[in-house]
């Protein structure tokens, strides 16, 4: 490698670690340009990721989606869809405090509500969309009557943190995936409908 080509490599690398945080976020950019959809998560392990990548592609790719952990700048987005993976019947903390802090912001734009869950890997019933979305993160976000849905979710080892994998392997729970990718698109696709009419 020439010395000049091996000095604008190296000057464009150090630039790329000077970039400040939030121009590295974890942000998913779609490929249709639309400001005026995201999709807002927060996971433990990476499902509602997923859920929220998939329920954008059923909205033909055009929500930005955002892990709460970035703390987003929301305020210049229209329709916001919220949604989180579920431990001990509830969305992770930092969703929830996100959501308490800029209740204001969000107030008027959430337009659809979602849960990713494992479920001890039963089928999601009605019982369970009550409990964990009109019940808790409806009231979270102080909305009623969104489309709404709860995915079940999926169990990597490698992902969790050590208490967690240790719990449920103390119950020979074994790892599973049960999230589906029809099912996050069908869900974006009822969203994006319920707000075109």
């Amino acid at each position: 490698m020439k010395k000049r080509q091996f000095l604008k490599v190296g000057a464009l690398g150090l630039g790329a670690l000077a970039l400040p945080t939030k121009a590295r976020a974890l942000e998913f950019y779609p490929t249709v340009a639309n400001k005026e959809w995201a999709v807002l998560y927060g996971t433990w392990t990476g499902s509602s990721r997923d859920a929220g990548v998939w329920i954008s592609e059923g909205m033909n790719g055009i929500a930005n989606v955002f892990d709460v952990r970035e703390n987003p700048d929301l305020s210049g987005y229209k329709y916001i869809v919220i949604g989180g993976s579920i431990r001990s019947s509830k969305v992770p903390e930092e969703l929830a405090n996100f959501i308490e802090k800029h209740k204001n912001m969000l107030q008027g734009k959430i337009r659809g509500l979602f849960a990713v869950c494992g479920n001890r890997m039963e089928p999601i019933k009605q019982e369970q969309i009550t409990e964990l979305i009109d019940d808790h993160l409806a009231t979270l976000c102080g909305v009623k009557g969104l489309p709404s849905q709860v995915f079940l979710g999926r169990v990597t080892y490698g992902l969790m943190d050590e208490e967690s994998r240790k719990l449920l392997q103390g119950f020979n729970m074994p790892e599973y995936d049960n999230l589906k990718r029809a099912d996050c698109m069908d869900f974006g696709k009822k969203v994006l409908d319920a707000v075109n009419g």
